[in-house]
């Protein structure tokens, strides 16, 4: 059993669930415990949902709570970690929240929160994928892509907190409009959301595809990153060439990424890249390397995906947690 005052619990914040983790001071998992998000809800009702899911997780994993140092909380949106403070999360309707001070005084422990992405990627830097670089890029393929960036072995924010969009670099100058409103994005263009759309708009003008058949079997309204690799597995058309052509742009995207930032790795995640591992990042690692500027030592960039799946941001806030904690100390 940790030590007084040595666990943390890191939490996962996305829109459609919350995810807990009980990180021991080795970054062992001690509990799990998952549940659902209601966009729809008040933030003061999350954030209550929120202090439940902290102490039910504690308990799974018999921690009292004199043991729980900090709660760390991966926030999709625009995060002001200093303060705690969550200025825009369009997935939960969310505008200037507290999100740091009121949880924190729901249960007197003290809250630190971070972008979600940005929580992701410093986890497989620490634990996962990502072991070893000092210069690391990770790049998130969801409903949405994101990134974060790690440089010298420590998260790089920016000077305005907001280091790491690649989703919206741009890489057709004419391509689909983007959620951001711009056109061409990697975003609008091999994200999950962006596949569906490809895929539905194919069947639309005529092309055989069993992917909504797939989503009827299965009861899903929206395209999963399941339903995709099953009808990969499956030789879907129009799946096949909707996926090729993401991963074209996305090495692309990498390509560019490695070009400015020039990490000695890039970490893919998402659930795409967790259902599909090797066989997503592949065609992307190849486009890549074929884009470098300096191409001879091009192997030296590790482009891999990411092996921590759903515990990537828990672990990795609680990482960040816990740095920030001795820094402070």
């Amino acid at each position: 059993m940790p030590n007084t005052q040595e666990v943390i619990v890191g939490i996962d914040m996305g829109g459609t669930s919350v995810r807990a983790l009980v990180v021991s001071p080795a970054n062992e998992i001690l509990a799990v415990e998952k549940t659902a998000t209601n966009p729809a809800a008040k933030p003061e009702r999350i954030i209550a949902d929120l202090a439940a899911l902290v102490e039910d997780v504690l308990r799974a994993g018999s921690v009292k709570r004199q043991q729980l140092r900090a709660v760390s909380i991966g926030c999709p949106g625009a995060v002001d970690p200093v303060h705690g403070i969550v200025y825009h999360a369009p997935n939960l309707g969310w505008e200037k929240v507290a999100l740091g001070p009121k949880l924190g005084k729901l249960l007197r422990t003290p809250v630190l929160v971070e972008n979600d992405v940005n929580v992701g990627v410093t986890g497989e830097y620490a634990l996962g994928a990502g072991q070893g670089a000092q210069e690391l890029v990770g790049i998130f393929v969801g409903t949405g892509i994101g990134g974060g960036i790690i440089s010298g072995g420590r998260l790089y924010q920016g000077a305005r907190g907001a280091a790491g969009e690649v989703g919206h670099m741009i890489v057709q100058i004419d391509g689909p409009r983007c959620g951001c409103g711009n056109h061409g994005c990697i975003e609008a263009l091999a994200s999950r959301t962006a596949l569906e759309r490809d895929v539905r708009a194919a069947i639309r003008d005529g092309h055989k595809s069993m992917v909504l058949k797939l989503m009827k079997e299965r009861g899903k309204d929206r395209m999963t990153s399941s339903i995709i690799q099953r009808a990969l597995k499956k030789h879907d058309p129009v799946m096949l060439k909707v996926m090729k052509r993401a991963q074209y742009y996305l090495g692309v995207m990498v390509s560019n990424v490695v070009n400015l930032l020039d990490p000695d790795c890039v970490v893919i995640g998402g659930g795409i890249a967790e259902r599909l591992g090797e066989e997503y990042v592949a065609p992307i690692r190849k486009t890549a390397y074929e884009h470098f500027l300096r191409r001879h030592d091009a192997e030296r960039v590790k482009i891999v995906p990411g092996i921590l799946g759903d515990n990537a941001g828990p672990l990795g806030a609680a990482v960040l947690a816990r740095r920030r904690l001795e820094r402070e100390s």
